[in-house]
């Protein structure tokens, strides 16, 4: 029994570094626009190539793990994690740091299927597993709640790379003890692996996002956005036609048809999105606009971490007691509320109500993917229980990758058309200024300093007005949705 839990603590030790990986760059973004020189775009590509490219490869590395068994895919995943954090680390420009993320993410990715394979596989007792998976949860969702707060801390005190050498050293000793400690377990060859149909997946979300964020921004001709849009389009079409006819898909699309399931999934992105979006638009409006360090930033942040973390036990109790239904929708609903209070605030003299709105929005939006777990796997089949929870994490890691893109969008959107920069300014500089407060700030420590304080002045008051629309908009998208599941969730109680 002993080994048991130690060979527990093994496999969830390495998981602590992926899940603070998917939030630490939050706080980090303006250090990265002004060290890295990184503009607005590739910005949003270093923070969100990680959940997306996780996304893709979490299904099918989990096939691999059932043919080479748990124990190497915990181990190869740990070593690519770990050499791509050292990459990353001392990336020399944005191109780097992005091409880094996304093997970190396939390392993550194998190493996620990898530690609940290995709980199931470790622990026979149905109580023990529970504790386990329990455990297991814990570390997740506390890693992702926390990583801002520990990207905070690092950058205080540390350069930037610091926040993925710390996952070096972990890589290490886990890599060490499993070797050593962890139980092999027999694999099975004939297990089919579909990675080209997860780079498939992959490569269509990408080129959907990056069409969306060029329209938006405009630095394409419109032929060239429209045609990447349809390739997207037309490889999602035929990846979603591999997976009806396949014997052993990589998802069976067909749980999709359920409206339960269906409704499940639109939830746990939605949440996502509200989360981790936020978490982005609070680290840079702190930084740049009010002045806070990293750390200070992170702290500010601390409430919606906490209530976050804290809340699927009060959550899992309301579901029992209220219903699905009302948990989901009132989820949603209150997040909106607290989406379209923020927005009037300004957080450095209305500190106390952020904070009881971001409790508010930590506890709505957990309560809510909460409700989307239980939605899916409720109403999955028991046989196709696995299928269901491997769609699950897929919508978790899709919506924060989403979160960042839509948020980020918005924000720039807005920022282009609010800025009213001082005149005398050449139109290039006029442009990159335009362009997102990390590269105005960049342009302002290159004029004279009345011109430069007159360009950071501007930046920032566009920002506030931009960190207003974002909120609201998401609020009233947030609404729509809360509305959408009370009366799609309509009969899941009777059921």
């Amino acid at each position: 029994m002993f080994r048991q839990w130690l060979a527990l603590v093994i496999i969830v030790l390495v998981y602590i570094p992926v899940a603070i990986d998917a939030t630490v760059l939050h706080v980090a973004a303006p250090t990265l626009s002004m060290t890295l020189g990184a503009s607005g775009n590739e910005l949003l590509w270093i923070i969100d190539i990680y959940s997306l490219v996780m996304a893709g490869m979490v299904l099918p590395m989990g096939a691999v793990g059932d043919r080479i068994g748990f124990k190497k895919l915990l181990i190869l995943g740990s070593v690519l994690f770990g050499l791509s954090s050292l990459a990353a680390a001392f990336a020399p420009s944005a191109g780097w740091l992005i091409t880094a993320r996304a093997t970190l993410a396939i390392g993550a990715a194998m190493i996620i299927p990898a530690t609940l394979a290995g709980i199931r596989t470790l622990f026979i007792e149905p109580r023990h597993r529970n504790i386990a998976l329990g455990v297991w949860a814990a570390v997740g969702s506390g890693g992702a709640a926390f990583g801002p707060l520990v990207g905070g801390l690092l950058l205080e005190h540390f350069y930037w790379g610091s926040v993925f050498l710390i996952n070096v050293p972990i890589v290490i000793v886990v890599v060490a003890l499993a070797a050593r400690l962890v139980p092999a377990q027999q694999g099975r060859p004939e297990q089919p692996i579909n990675i080209s149909h997860a780079l498939m997946l992959i490569v269509a979300i990408l080129l959907l996002v990056f069409s969306a964020k060029t329209a938006l921004k405009g630095v394409l001709p419109p032929w060239q956005v429209a045609t990447t849009l349809l390739t997207g389009a037309v490889m999602l079409f035929i990846f979603v036609r591999i997976q009806l006819r396949a014997r052993t898909p990589m998802i069976d699309m067909r749980l999709f048809t359920h409206r339960i399931i269906l409704s499940g999934v639109v939830m746990a992105m939605t949440a996502m999105i509200a989360l981790v979006g936020f978490e982005l638009l609070m680290a840079q409006e702190l930084q740049f606009v009010h002045g806070f360090t990293p750390f200070e930033a992170g702290t500010f942040m601390l409430p919606v971490m906490v209530a976050s973390g804290f809340s699927g036990p009060i959550a899992g109790i309301l579901v029992g007691r209220l219903g699905l239904r009302l948990v989901a929708a009132g989820g949603m609903g209150l997040s909106a509320v607290s989406f379209f209070g923020l927005s009037l605030l300004d957080f450095s003299t209305q500190q106390w109500q952020a904070w009881s709105l971001m409790v508010l929005l930590g506890f709505s939006a957990a309560s809510a993917l909460l409700a989307s777990t239980s939605a899916i796997m409720a109403a999955a089949p028991k046989e196709k229980a696995a299928a269901a929870g491997a769609i699950e994490t897929m919508s978790y890691e899709l919506g924060a990758g989403l979160g960042i893109a839509i948020f980020g969008l918005m924000l720039t959107r807005s920022f282009t058309a609010s800025i009213t920069l001082p005149g005398g300014l050449p139109q290039a500089l006029v442009d990159k200024a335009s362009s997102s407060i990390g590269e105005a700030v960049n342009v302002a420590q290159t004029l004279s300093p009345t011109l430069g304080r007159a360009v950071i002045e501007a930046a920032r008051s566009a920002f506030i007005t931009s960190h207003s629309v974002a909120l609201s908009s998401a609020g009233i998208m947030l609404l729509l949705l809360a509305v959408g599941m009370w009366f799609s969730l309509a009969k899941v109680n009777q059921s």
